[in-house]
């Protein structure tokens, strides 16, 4: 029996991506830490919508779990068809004034699990010669990141990432899709304390639109989707810039903390 395995299922988009899937008929595999959050989910899901749901609580920004989870799938013969890497978060915030250990977690979750979980299942769906990979980036990719130095690094490697292997696989019968989404309305802000941040203050899109047009990408095998006429209005000014310094005072200004002085948009050297 195949399944969809989701990461980050228990809130935000991988919840509405959850409940996306389970109506359309994909049985799924639900990974998240909160378990309580995952069960309740689960009888829902499997009420409203008659399919299988298997719960793993795991914290994926530890390292090993991606294997642990790979293994879980292949003791209970659960054969994934479609894997969602959405797990991931962020930290708002200059470089110098955050902790070591937070940078080094986000960047277990955001980059090595995403990359394990792909390699670990690709194999068996290459023999297959079908399934579907939805990588979960961020518009955050498309420039440097001041005050979301890490977090806006590690979804340019999302980006190229999933870009390259969409590339590579064309003609296996697997595709690999980038969903490209701007602030969404989940708890990523508040867990990235961000409140503060100029770009959270409009434009705020539900994560149930985002969950359904990477949904949709996924399915029709396409390289990217943007959900949001502001955000792929961002993702083109970002490719035309005539020089990155301007680039880099642009972004400065829409991720500036509006707790501080506003400052004037520097002219480009």
């Amino acid at each position: 029996m195949e399944y969809a395995l989701i990461t980050g299922a228990s809130s935000g988009i991988g919840f509405e991506l959850a409940n996306i899937m389970a109506e359309k008929g994909h049985n799924l595999i639900l990974v998240a830490r909160r378990e309580a959050a995952l069960l309740d989910l689960k009888t829902h899901l499997e009420k409203s919508y008659q399919v299988m749901v298997d719960v793993v609580t795991m914290d994926l920004s530890k390292p090993g779990q991606a294997q642990a989870l790979y293994q879980h799938c292949a003791n209970h013969q659960l054969t994934v068809n479609c894997l969602i890497n959405n797990a991931g978060y962020g930290d708002y915030g200059k470089f110098d004034l955050s902790k070591l250990e937070i940078y080094q977690n986000m960047l277990q979750l955001n980059i090595m699990a995403l990359t394990e979980l792909t390699a670990l299942f690709l194999d068996e769906m290459k023999k297959r010669k079908s399934g579907r990979i939805l990588n979960v980036g961020s518009t955050a990719a498309f420039q440097p990141g001041p005050n979301f130095a890490v977090y806006a690094a590690s979804k340019a490697y999302v980006m190229q990432f999933t870009e390259a292997l969409n590339f590579e696989l064309r003609g296996t019968g697997v595709r690999v899709t980038l969903l490209t989404p701007g602030v969404t309305k989940t708890g990523f802000v508040s867990r990235a304390n961000m409140s503060a941040a100029a770009n959270t203050k409009s434009g705020v899109m539900a994560a149930k639109t985002v969950a359904l047009a990477g949904y949709k990408a996924m399915m029709e095998g396409k390289l990217n989707t943007i959900p949001g006429w502001k955000n792929q209005i961002l993702a083109l000014g970002s490719k035309t810039m005539p020089s990155r310094e301007l680039l880099l005072q642009i972004t400065g200004r829409i991720l500036r903390d509006t707790r501080e002085p506003q400052k004037k948009l520097e002219n480009a050297a």
